[in-house]
């Protein structure tokens, strides 16, 4: 059974992967003892760590703090604990090999893996110098509907792939004035998406991007108001993604237009109603809907929590989030040239490689929400 560490306790640490690790330690336990039920998840509650102490006397419910991470270590067994590391991207492999120093081996980092192709190779050297284990949260990459979009497309059954549209519209704009812990708007909800395209239509290359600034009367955050990329893939499909951080209204969908049909999704909006909707219309056929649950956050945890425990290797995921930083940081390039009316700088890494084939990543359905769009 493995325990875990929190590293950093801002929103992604204490909002969103805490409650899932208590419910899934509840759901593992629920009618007998953790051994007994076979859960991958040891009984003792979740330790945590942040680079800037909580204020006196706040507490975090279900998390027990530590005020150094040598107190952590001296209260857990690394080779049995995982650390989830959800510092702000710029300080990862910094905290990492301190982490390392310290003995622990296994990790699961908070998207994105960097901010930029420099920092994710700043992290792959840590993890080469200390034999570290890393897999990266992708919610999206573990949801039931993209799991569904993978096999429509290895399926052949409605065509060749022709192009992806993907909306992601997310209203944030206060936490944005308030708390600016993303540089872009592509570090927010791209790197979601863009997994997903790179799985679905392979690599290539960005051939267009713009951002926008966020603001309110006299209050602007730059760079943090909308975001849209367009990928030409490769093997021939084009994806556009926008995202909209200043909407008034939530939306993360995503239409896969083929030779001989369209697979339209939409993924759940929040935790509020956990359930996905696919609709898949044929050219000349009848319109095929689904309705279904999709957490895939949860999903997400609990295949990495199995994954350590059953010594996984997670390479080739950590190669694919890697080429997801490649894209966006393309993206951005592009997206700087178009606002000073200048040509894109050519690409530190040119093409991004072309990931597996769709009919080789399809793995079995699980229960995950992906919001793509």
């Amino acid at each position: 059974m493995l325990h875990t560490l929190l590293v950093g306790l801002g929103r992604s640490g204490r909002e969103l992967h805490l409650p899932v690790l208590r419910r899934l330690r509840q759901d593992a336990g629920a009618g007998s003892d953790h051994a007994a039920s076979g859960s991958v998840f040891a009984p003792a509650p979740p330790l945590g760590y942040d680079l800037v102490p909580l204020p006196d006397g706040q507490q975090v419910p279900g998390l027990t703090v530590v005020a150094t991470l040598a107190q952590a270590r001296a209260a857990l067994d690394p080779k049995h604990t995982v650390v989830h590391l959800c510092t702000p991207p710029g300080q990862r492999a910094e905290v990492l090999r301190d982490l390392a120093e310290l003995g622990f081996t296994q990790f699961l980092v908070e998207k994105p893996l960097g901010v930029d192709g420099a920092a994710v190779d700043d992290i792959r050297a840590v993890r080469d110098a200390y034999g570290l284990r890393l897999a990266v949260v992708a919610p999206w990459l573990h949801s039931t509907l993209t799991e569904r979009l993978r096999r429509t497309v290895a399926s052949g059954r409605l065509g060749q792939l022709r192009r992806i549209t993907v909306h992601q519209r997310k209203p944030r704009l206060r936490r944005s004035l308030s708390t600016p812990s993303h540089p872009t708007a592509f570090d927010v909800e791209l790197p979601h998406s863009v997994g997903v395209v790179l799985q679905l239509a392979g690599g290539g290359q960005v051939t267009d991007a713009t951002w926008s600034d966020a603001s309110s009367g006299e209050r602007v955050v730059p760079k943090m108001g909308t975001a849209e990329l367009t990928l030409a893939h490769t093997a021939g499909a084009t994806t556009r993604i926008v995202s909209d951080l200043v909407a008034p209204v939530r939306e993360r969908s995503i239409v896969l237009d083929f030779d001989a049909g369209r697979a339209e999704g939409h993924y759940p909006i929040s935790g509020d109603d956990n359930y996905a909707q696919l609709r898949v219309t044929p050219i000349g056929l009848p319109e095929e809907h689904e309705v279904f649950q999709d957490d895939a956050l949860d999903a997400c945890l609990l295949d990495t929590y199995r994954g350590f425990a059953a010594h996984t290797d997670f390479t080739a995921a950590f190669e694919l989030q890697a080429q997801v930083v490649e894209v966006l940081e393309s993206a951005k390039q592009h997206a700087a040239a178009a606002e000073q009316g200048t040509a894109a700088a050519p690409a530190g890494r040119a093409a991004v490689p072309a990931a597996r084939p769709a009919d080789e990543q399809v793995t079995s359905e699980k229960n995950g929400s992906i919001h793509v769009g």
